[in-house]
C-alpha cells in the first residue's frame, strides 16, 4: 500500500465517532469563520459576475444556496459563487504548512452537495474534515516549490474539496482513489495574476471547489481516475513540485488531526503580511511610536513572502493591496488596524498610509525561511526620524493555533463582517451563530444559511 491508498483507506473508513469533540467544535469553528467571509463580499466585485454566469448557465431554482443572495440554484453553480465569495475580502483561514486555505474550497462544495443530498449537519461535518485532511497532506505533499509558481488553495483545493463531497456521499477505498484521480487531472491556478491586479484568486477557488464536486459525482457514477495522481511517474507531484515527500499523505492518519492546526485571519490581507503586521503593531504600542517617526521599515521574511508580495509595487486596486506588504504596515502604523474598513477607506487614498508604504521593504531572513512553512515568524525593524533602531519579534501572529481566537471574538469578527457587507441587523447574526453551533443537532441544512 502506497501512500495515496493509506490516505484513501483512512477516508473511507473515517467515521464520525472517530472525530474528537476538540475536531467537532473547530470544525464548527472554521464554518462560521468561512461564512462570515462569504457574506462579506456580497455585492463586490467580481462577485456579481459569477452570480450572473450561475444565473445565465444554471437553473434558476434548485436544492443548494448561494450564500451571497440567498438564490436557489443547483449544487454545482451554488459552490461555484459560494468559493469565489468566500475567498475575496481575505479573511478566511489558512493551514501553515500547506499553505493551503481549505475552508474556501471544501464548505462551498460540502454544503451545496449536502443540501442537494439531504444530509445531516453530523454529515456534513464529518465530510468537512475529511476534506481538511487530506487537502492539507496533500498541500505539505506537494512542498514549498509548488507554491511558488502554483496557488495551492486552487490546486490542492480541487483534491479537498472533492473528498469532502466524496465523504458525504460514503464513497469506499476504491472510490476515493478513482477520486483523487478525476480531481488532480483538473489541479490548475497559477500565481501570475497578481502582477496585473486580476481577478483570476476568485475565478480558482470558484473552479476548485466546483471542478472537487463535479470529479465527486461522477465518480459516483461510475467514472474511473487515474490510480496515482499523486505521487505517479505523470501525476502531480512529478509536474508540479520538485520537493514532493509522500510520508506526508500518510502522517499519522487519524492520531493527527490536521483540521487543528488551521489559522484564523485577524488582518484583512495575504496572510505572509500577517506575522510583520502584529510585530509592527506591537513595537509601535510598546514604544509609544506615530506613523510620523517612522524613517524606515525592514522586515525579515521567508522567500514565499518575496514570491507573493514582491509582485505587488504600488497597488492598483483594494484586493492588490492586501498583497503589498508596504500598504498592510501602512495601514497598521497610521490607523492601528488593517481590517476591512481601513482596507475600504484608506488603502489606495491616504496619502501617510502611502508614506509609509515606500519606506517599507522585505529581507530575506534564514531564521524566518528555515522556519517556514510550519511556522510563520514575524521580525520587523524600524528607524525613526530621528535615528533610533527598534526591533520587535511575533513567533505566533494572532489567530494561529497557539494564538487563536476565542468563539467571542469569532462571533464579532462575523458580525463585523456583516456589517461590512451593510447587514446591520445583530438579529440576523445571532441567527445564523446559533445554527452553525448546533450544526451538530441540525437534521435539514435546506436553509442553513438564509
Amino acid at each position: 500500500m502506497n501512500h495515496t491508498q493509506a490516505l484513501a483507506a483512512f477516508l473511507a473508513q473515517l467515521r464520525y465517532d472517530d472525530l474528537p469533540d476538540a475536531v467537532l467544535a473547530r470544525t464548527e469553528d472554521l464554518f462560521l469563520d468561512w461564512l462570515g467571509s462569504a457574506l462579506a463580499s456580497q455585492g463586490a466585485h467580481p462577485i456579481p459576475l459569477f452570480e450572473r454566469y450561475a444565473e445565465l448557465m444554471g437553473p434558476g431554482t434548485g436544492p443548494s444556496t448561494i450564500v451571497v443572495s440567498g438564490q436557489r440554484t443547483s449544487a454545482c453553480f451554488a459552490t461555484l459563487v459560494n468559493a469565489a465569495s468566500s475567498h475575496l475580502v481575505e479573511q478566511d483561514d489558512l493551514h501553515n504548512s500547506s499553505v493551503l486555505h481549505p475552508a474556501t474550497v471544501v464548505f462551498p462544495a460540502v454544503l451545496a452537495a449536502a443540501q442537494d443530498l439531504g444530509k445531516t449537519g453530523r454529515e456534513l461535518l464529518l465530510a468537512s474534515v475529511a476534506g481538511y485532511e487530506a487537502g492539507i497532506r496533500i498541500g505539505e505533499f506537494l512542498g514549498r516549490s509548488h507554491y511558488r509558481i502554483f496557488h495551492t488553495t486552487a490546486t490542492v483545493g480541487t483534491l479537498a474539496a472533492a473528498v469532502a463531497v466524496g465523504k458525504l456521499m460514503n464513497f469506499d477505498q476504491e472510490q476515493f482513489i478513482n477520486l483523487l484521480g478525476s480531481a488532480g487531472t483538473q489541479a490548475a491556478g497559477l500565481w501570475e495574476f497578481l502582477r496585473d491586479a486580476a481577478d483570476s484568486k476568485q475565478l480558482h477557488t470558484a473552479k476548485a471547489a466546483a471542478d472537487g464536486l463535479l470529479a465527486a459525482y461522477l465518480t459516483a457514477d461510475g467514472l474511473t481516475g487515474a490510480r496515482n495522481i499523486l505521487e505517479g511517474e505523470q501525476g502531480m507531484a512529478a509536474g508540479m513540485s520538485s520537493d514532493a515527500r509522500p510520508a506526508c499523505l500518510s502522517d499519522r492518519l487519524g492520531s493527527r488531526w490536521a483540521l487543528l492546526e488551521t489559522s484564523f485571519k485577524f488582518h484583512a490581507s495575504c496572510r505572509h503580511t500577517h506575522p510583520a503586521a502584529d510585530a509592527l503593531l506591537d513595537l509601535m504600542q510598546r514604544e509609544n511610536l506615530k506613523h510620523e517617526h517612522i524613517a524606515g521599515i525592514t522586515t525579515r521574511v521567508h522567500q514565499a513572502a518575496i514570491d507573493v508580495l514582491g509582485r505587488v509595487d504600488v497597488p492598483q486596486t483594494v484586493h492588490q493591496a492586501k498583497f503589498s506588504m508596504g500598504a498592510v504596515l501602512g495601514l497598521i502604523a497610521v490607523h492601528g488596524k488593517a481590517g476591512l474598513p481601513e482596507f475600504d477607506r484608506f488603502a489606495l487614498t491616504d496619502p501617510n498610509v502611502a508614506a509609509v508604504r515606500v519606506k517599507t521593504r522585505m529581507q530575506l531572513d534564514a531564521e524566518v525561511d528555515d522556519a517556514y512553512p510550519q511556522r510563520w515568524l514575524g521580525r520587523v525593524e524600524v528607524c525613526t526620524t530621528d535615528g533610533r533602531e527598534f526591533t520587535a519579534a511575533i513567533d505566533e501572529p494572532k489567530g494561529d493555533p497557539g494564538n487563536t481566537l476565542s468563539r467571542p471574538e469569532l462571533e464579532d469578527k462575523f458580525e463585523r463582517l456583516l456589517a461590512f457587507a451593510g447587514d446591520t441587523d445583530t438579529r440576523r447574526a445571532r441567527v445564523l451563530i446559533d445554527r452553525v453551533w448546533a450544526l451538530r443537532a441540525t437534521a435539514n441544512l435546506s436553509g442553513l444559511t438564509e
